[in-house]
């Protein structure tokens, strides 16, 4: 049976809902980890990264003369426990960015996401992303796809640090208001169920994905529809 959903605006969670968690916390981890001290030594003039390494310190109450060696040692953990952590989605980003653009790494999508998409665009949704990956590596995990750029697809990218956390209503608020839509107008993807409530309370429209083999499978999603594939969706303007 399929979901039909009416609206102006689609959202889209990436791990898990797009794209395979594993491949991030695999593939992209991998390739970032080794990086990460020459990173923060490299770029240490570059603002965004200076304020980050300052963050990691804060956070895990390091000294403030603490060490590069002290820094990834907490970047590390936090990657092994999976925290989505601000100042960590931030470097990952860059270093991503970076591997995209010398083609050293591509991006991971489902196999029913991108002709869904391109046809949902086709149609005049418009397609924006929140995720808690850094909008630094969002906008090259669109351009570099295994069936292209997919960047004129989307309008508009939104992290923690642009939008704010995902388990919090008030962010949708604000993507919401960026985008310039009613709430009721918009539809969000996602498989985490405490993002499910954030957005419902939000009073956005919520499309819960429950994909087999994906961290949040099977998982209580509340009154949200849950699906398993973009096919079991048909997303329609309004």
């Amino acid at each position: 049976m399929t979901l039909r959903i009416t609206a102006s605006t689609l959202v889209l969670d990436l791990e898990g809902t797009t794209s395979a968690a594993g491949f991030i916390l695999g593939d992209l981890y991998d390739y970032a980890r080794p990086r990460l001290d020459a990173w923060l030594d490299d770029h240490a003039a570059d603002p965004a990264i200076a304020e980050a390494r300052d963050q990691v310190i804060a956070d895990a109450s390091l000294s403030p003369d603490a060490t590069t060696e002290q820094v990834v040692a907490v970047l590390h953990r936090w990657m092994a426990e999976d925290v989505k952590a601000t100042p960590l989605k931030t470097i990952q980003g860059q270093i991503w960015a970076e591997g995209f653009a010398h083609d050293e790494i591509s991006s991971h999508f489902f196999d029913d996401v991108i002709p869904q998409l391109r046809r949902w665009h086709e149609n005049g949704v418009t397609l924006a992303v929140f995720s808690s990956g850094s909008v630094a590596s969002q906008v090259p995990w669109f351009r570099h796809s295994p069936d292209g750029d997919l960047t004129p697809l989307i309008v508009d990218y939104f992290d923690t640090v642009k939008a704010g956390s995902k388990k919090d209503p008030a962010s949708y608020e604000t993507i919401r208001a960026a985008l310039g839509v009613d709430a009721a107008d918009v539809v969000f993807f996602t498989d985490h169920p405490d993002e499910v409530a954030a957005a419902t309370e939000a009073a956005w429209q919520v499309v819960a994905f429950s994909r087999p083999d994906e961290p949040w499978f099977g998982a209580d999603f509340g009154a949200a529809p849950v699906v398993a594939s973009f096919d079991e969706v048909e997303v329609a303007r309004s």
